[in-house]
């Protein structure tokens, strides 16, 4: 049955029995074929929905057995139609009708059984590219289904760490900057270090037909992405998604440990992520974790911004001494203030101004002065 669908799945995409690397033909499509598939999904009528943006509050409970286990995993590919921006709209790409994609999180050793699902609707084949996944492609190309069609695969998680997950049929640049990637998440046999509250964000850049603003619908523009020269840089899908100006901004409480996952969907940008008015306390540089569970050995300590580049994840911890806001950027601070890349996140709680005075106004002090 499933070999079946995947050479349907090829045919749809066709390439018929062609080898295929990363689920992708040897053979790049032609300009002729990208345009066709752009084309396509302009002609098709995907249904329109309020919200791509993925809640960052959404992430599964920490592992807490000490014994493998098995899951049934089902990712559905859907493309929709939603705002960018108030009165700016875009055809995405999605699993799960969200950006980023539904985080799994699974323990080393675990066997997952992973469905994918394409509703009847979509006008274009899929697939999902595990970077956690031993095998060809990632699993790229056993997962590829055409439209009203599913695939599945089985896989055991032999390595830990935080691992991007994304589409990676031809075109897939086209896909995964439309949104479809998301995260793996392997926690190490021992498991992660205890933390109050964790948050789930993905970053990735769309290119547009528009300017950033300019109202109406936005096409995608293929040459535009093929120089790198996005409309949008965003964090979950939307401008602001998770900031004060949009559906955010996110609260926790004073003295909780914030552990956040972050992945770069890209396709071409890498992101310098920093805290600002904070630190990454502990980071894990592309996602890694160690398998000895020493975990204070193996961290950044006190890291003000994180490289993450496309195609690979981080994990970043901070502390909540006071209260605040913390904006989390890409410190390519032009994409936070012209193309949109900006989450918010409110410490609640009581001054304590021998951290941080906010009123201090004592000019009595001889020396200059600093604005």
């Amino acid at each position: 049955m499933f070999e079946t669908t995947r050479r349907r799945a090829m045919q749809a995409l066709g390439i018929g029995g062609a080898a295929t690397v990363a689920g992708c033909s040897t053979k790049a499509p032609t300009a002729a074929e990208t345009e066709a598939q752009r084309q396509q999904v302009e002609q098709t009528s995907t249904p329109t929905v309020g919200q791509v943006a993925a809640d960052p509050t959404d992430v599964p409970e920490p592992i807490d057995r000490s014994q493998p286990t098995t899951h049934e995993v089902t990712l559905s590919v859907e493309e929709v139609t939603a705002e960018i921006e108030p009165g700016v709209t875009f055809d995405y790409m999605t699993f799960d009708g969200q950006v980023p994609g539904p985080m799994i999180r699974v323990r080393q050793g675990d066997t997952v059984d992973l469905t994918v699902e394409s509703p009847s609707g979509n006008a274009l084949p899929h697939n999902v590219d595990l970077h956690a996944v031993y095998g060809t492609g990632g699993g790229a190309a056993a997962t590829t289904v055409a439209p009203g069609e599913e695939n599945a695969m089985r896989f055991r998680a032999e390595y830990p760490g935080a691992f991007i997950y994304h589409c990676a049929v031809p075109n897939l640049d086209m896909h995964i900057s439309a949104g479809m990637f998301g995260m793996i998440l392997v926690e190490p046999e021992g498991g992660l270090p205890e933390v109050d509250r964790e948050l789930y964000f993905g970053q990735h850049e769309v290119y547009t037909d528009g300017e950033a603003g300019q109202e109406g619908k936005h096409s995608f523009d293929m040459n535009a992405m093929k120089n790198e020269n996005p409309t949008y840089v965003l964090l979950n899908g939307e401008k602001y998604a998770w900031a004060a100006a949009n559906r955010g901004p996110i609260e926790v409480q004073q003295g909780e440990r914030v552990r956040v996952f972050m992945v770069d969907g890209g396709p071409n940008l890498s992101s310098n992520f920093h805290p600002i008015g904070n630190v990454w306390s502990r980071a894990y540089r592309d996602g890694g974790l160690p398998e000895n569970g020493d975990f204070e050995a193996y961290a950044d300590k006190n890291i003000q911004t994180m490289k993450v580049p496309p195609g690979s994840c981080m994990i970043g911890e901070m502390e909540t001494p006071v209260p605040e806001r913390i904006k989390l950027v890409d410190h390519a601070l032009s994409r936070v203030a012209r193309r949109g890349m900006l989450a918010e996140v409110d410490v609640l709680g009581d001054e304590r101004e021998e951290v941080f005075d906010p009123d201090a106004h004592d000019t009595s002090h001889e020396g200059p002065q600093y604005a």
